[in-house]
């Protein structure tokens, strides 16, 4: 069993609360526009980190992480990708991915709000743990915790971080 940390769209914000609510996860994801190397950098020192770039990344972080990240942990296969949509909208980006290669889990971000939803048409779990930074139009920042273990996902949490 896995425990994941994970967060979207910080642009370049940090937080201590990531690390405390992180502390009993085995792995932090994080679904793009991270803003900042140095972001990225505290939350890879702390635990492994996995991750994709989005669409304010710059260089820096484009030349370390992909825009899409397709593994497998637990058993279950996972994409990640920053621009990706949700159940019945996914972005032509990735659609036909999904639909010809269906994961178990896909993550996505961008849109800074917080969904997590059963695609019941393609067959897997999609979570967007909307915004962790304090850029945009949110009005609340969230995080999510989650368990990945022989391919069952179980024990989701979100954390909203009120100031």
């Amino acid at each position: 069993m896995k425990r994941i940390g994970l967060l979207s769209d910080t642009h370049g914000y940090w937080d201590e609360r990531y690390l405390k609510y992180f502390e009993e996860c085995d792995e932090i994801w994080h679904a793009g526009d991270i803003g900042s190397k140095e972001v990225m950098d505290r939350l890879a020192e702390f635990r492994p980190f996995r991750g994709v770039y989005g669409n304010i990344d710059g260089q820096d972080i484009r030349k370390i992480l992909p825009e899409t990240n397709r593994f497998t942990l637990e058993g279950a296969d996972v994409i990640m990708k920053h621009i990706g949509g949700y159940p019945g909208k996914y972005d032509n980006s990735i659609k036909k991915v999904l639909q010809e290669s269906s994961p178990n889990l896909f993550i996505s971000g961008h849109s800074h709000i917080l969904k997590v939803k059963y695609d019941n048409e393609l067959g897997f779990l999609h979570i967007n743990p909307g915004a962790a930074g304090k850029y945009g139009f949110h009005t609340v920042r969230t995080l999510v915790r989650f368990n990945i273990n022989n391919c069952n996902f179980s024990d989701l949490e979100v954390i909203e971080l009120k100031d």
